[in-house]
Order: structure tokens, then C-alpha cells, then sequence
């Protein structure tokens, strides 16, 4: 191995050689050195670049063999994210610098140490790119299984590591062009730690608010959430370090700060629509002056609406029983009753379990609220067995173009607006 080495070494110096001497037999001494550190450089830049082309001809060769094979989710993650590339380039860098000794440090020692920075410099670039894209592999990986909680928390992580790395490459960087020791530079930084916190702080509560929301599973890329503090409701397209981006309903494009995840209260409606139900939760309101007792002739009326016919007759034989007892039966408010509102509030959830768009394994019911000012509502409580959104609206609607206008036949008024004090 050392002799290869040697061998190497060798070569390069022979064509270093060839080059100076070639240029100092044809060009003016005043041009010399100028032409030689040049032309130098450019067959040294060349060699690293055939250098570099052809691990990276090999590399990915091999690996684009397995990269349209789904058995190896690993190797496809690591080809798209070009990790191949970066290790290319690795290697190059490598080359360069166990190549530049005998290109330059013979003859030009000044050039020497110039190209030994300016490697040194982009070894820290190439080793920074490569963890970088190891970063967007991991992330790959997870898109393939489809595991997008862990994309997530990865997202937190690596746009985090992405920050501190810039910060460590840059003083990594700082030290090699300057030749200043590194820890100095991070001794000069401690005296302004809570000026780096509070510029960071955004920062760090992503990151605290994107490992959250990955290991509690609340929350996940695609899914249908609603914000009342921002009174905003639409599809998260992008959750990352600093920011989530979430598109409306009318196509526009929302950004909060991913933090506000921790601290607002976040709907989400996602897990109504993957079970394909919606809730349907509204009132008609009803003025209480035209509630009123069932009297005969309205009973016998309302006896022929079959979704009530059977509720009907069973109330009529118990109140026929209890009025043979009863003193002045003739009078209606003397024993039990019905009324219209009572009624139609029967019919309401009889209508409700027959129609075929209402879940009917979920909660049904019809409830009279407290009274308002402008009159007493009557709220429908159910859920739909449809949660897309066009479908569901033509469900409600259906059902209360029918109960509104079926509340006529129980002689029941309906508040239009609300009466101005």
C-alpha cells in the first residue's frame, strides 16, 4: 500500500515537474512563475475533477441497479438523496489534498499553503453536504414506508441540524482560513449565549413542538384541521421548523408559526372524514307563541303521518285511560297532553332513523335549547354516513328543507330574523 502511495506521489511530482520546466524553457522569466502556478492549477483542478466523475460514474452505477427495486427502500433513499455524489466528492477533496504536497509545496510554497486552506475549506463543505443530504435520506426512507409521523419529527430534527450545522461549519470554516484555534472562537461567543437564545427561540420551540407532535400522532402532513384562533380550516401542506402552511378551502395559503401547535387549540377533522361521517349540529328557532295543545281534530289529523302514526295512538289510548278517572276531562290542560312542538319533535327523530344518510350507529338527537329572545331553537344532533364535503351540505339541506317546511303542518312558526330592540 505504501509503495502504490509512493508510486502516486511519484506520477504527480513527474508532472509537476514536466509542466515547470516546460513553461520556464518557453516563457519569459518575468511570466514564468505566473504561467507555472497556473497552468499547475488547472491540471490539478482537472485531475480532481476526473477524480471525482469517475467514483461517481462507479458509485451510482451500482446503485441505480437497485433503485427502482422497492425490496430496498435503503439504497433507492440513499441514491435520490445523492449521498453517491457527496462520497464522490469526499473522496476527490481526499485526493487534492494528498495530491497538492507534490504539485506545489516544492516550488511554490505560498501557493502550497493557499490551495491547503482552500481544501481544508472544502472538505468542510463536502462533509457538511453529505450530512445534510443524510439528513434528506432518512426523510426519503419514511416517505417510502409512508410513515409520516416520523417525517415529522425527522423535519424538526434535521432542519434543526441544518441550523447548527451552518453554525459549526462556518467557525469550523473561520478557523481553517484564518488559522484561528476554534475554541477561541467559541470562548468569544459565550458572552453573547442569551442573545443567541432569544435569536434562536423560534428555533428551538419548533424543533420541542415537531418531536410533540410526532410522538403524540395528533397531528400529520394531509390532514383536514381547524384553528379557531386563527379562524382558519383547510389541509396542512408543510409542517417544518418555523412554520406550517395550511391551504384554505378557497385555495389560498395560510402560514402559522409551528409553535402554535403547543399552545392553540388545533381541530382535527381528519379522523371525521377517514370515518366517513360528519356531524350535522343545527337549530331552527321557533316562536313560542304558536306552541299550543293537540286538541281532537289535530290529533286525528296528524294520526295519518306514518313517521308518527304508532307514537300517536299509543299517547291517545294512555290519555283515554287517564281521562276515565279524571274530573272535567273536557278541559285539555287537566292531565297529560300533547303538543305540537312535542309532536313534531318526535317526528323530527323518527324522521331522522329513517333516512338513509344519517349514520344510525351514532348519536341522534333532537333537543329543545333555552329559550332566547327571539324564540326557542330546536337543535338536530346527528351525523351524516358521508363526510365529503359537496354530499354532506346537499344532506343537510335536504333535511332541513324538509323539517321547515314540514313544521307547517303542526301549525308551528318559524323566526325568520331577530327582532330589533
Amino acid at each position: 500500500m505504501n509503495d502504490e502511495l509512493t508510486n502516486t506521489k511519484n506520477f504527480l511530482q513527474a508532472i509537476s515537474d514536466t509542466i515547470h520546466f516546460f513553461i520556464k524553457n518557453n516563457v519569459s522569466s518575468n511570466w514564468a512563475t505566473l504561467f507555472q502556478i497556473l497552468a499547475k492549477f488547472v491540471v490539478f483542478a482537472g485531475l480532481i475533477y476526473l477524480v471525482d466523475l469517475v467514483v461517481k460514474v462507479i458509485i451510482n452505477s451500482i446503485f441505480k441497479l437497485l433503485y427502482d427495486n422497492n425490496k430496498y427502500p435503503v439504497m433507492k433513499s440513499i441514491y435520490v438523496a445523492k449521498i453517491t455524489n457527496s462520497f464522490a466528492h469526499i473522496i476527490a477533496v481526499l485526493f487534492a489534498s494528498f495530491a497538492v504536497d507534490s504539485f506545489f509545496y516544492g516550488r511554490h510554497p505560498k501557493s502550497f499553503i493557499f490551495l491547503e486552506r482552500i481544501i481544508g475549506l472544502v472538505i468542510v463543505f463536502v462533509v457538511a453536504g453529505m450530512l445534510y443530504r443524510g439528513l434528506s435520506a432518512f426523510r426519503n426512507y419514511f416517505t417510502i414506508k409512508q410513515d409520516y409521523y416520523n417525517i415529522i419529527a425527522l423535519n424538526a430534527v434535521s432542519q434543526s441540524v441544518k441550523i447548527f450545522g451552518i453554525f459549526v461549519s462556518s467557525i469550523v470554516a473561520i478557523s481553517v482560513i484564518f488559522g484561528i484555534s476554534g475554541s477561541a472562537i467559541l470562548g468569544s461567543l459565550g458572552a453573547i449565549t442569551a442573545v443567541l437564545v432569544l435569536v434562536f427561540r423560534d428555533t428551538i420551540l419548533g424543533f420541542v413542538t415537531g418531536i410533540h407532535v410526532a410522538t403524540s400522532k395528533n397531528l400529520k402532513v394531509g390532514d383536514w384541521i381547524g384553528i379557531p384562533k386563527y379562524n382558519l380550516e383547510g389541509n396542512i401542506q408543510d409542517i417544518n421548523l418555523l412554520t406550517t402552511k395550511i391551504q384554505n378551502f378557497d385555495k389560498t395559503i395560510s402560514t402559522i408559526p409551528t409553535y402554535d401547535f403547543l399552545t392553540t387549540e388545533i381541530k382535527n377533522i381528519q379522523v371525521m372524514s377517514e370515518s366517513n361521517t360528519r356531524r350535522i349540529k343545527r337549530s331552527i328557532i321557533f316562536n313560542i307563541n304558536s306552541f299550543k295543545f293537540l286538541d281532537d281534530y289535530t290529533l286525528n289529523r296528524l294520526s295519518k303521518v306514518n313517521l308518527i302514526k304508532h307514537y300517536l295512538e299509543v299517547k291517545k289510548a294512555e290519555m283515554v285511560e287517564e281521562r276515565k278517572v279524571m274530573e272535567n276531562p273536557e278541559l285539555l290542560i287537566n292531565g297529560r297532553q300533547l303538543t305540537n312542538i312535542g309532536v313534531f319533535r318526535e317526528y323530527v327523530f323518527n324522521y331522522l332513523k329513517n333516512n338513509q344518510h344519517i349514520d344510525q350507529e351514532g348519536t341522534i338527537l333532537v333537543r329543545q335549547l333555552e329559550n332566547t329572545p327571539q324564540g326557542m331553537p330546536l337543535e338536530i344532533y346527528c351525523f351524516t354516513n358521508d363526510s365529503q364535503w359537496a354530499n354532506y351540505e346537499d344532506i343537510q339541506a335536504d333535511i332541513f328543507d324538509h323539517l321547515l317546511v314540514a313544521s307547517k303542518e303542526f301549525d308551528l312558526e318559524v323566526i325568520q330574523f331577530a327582532k330589533i330592540q
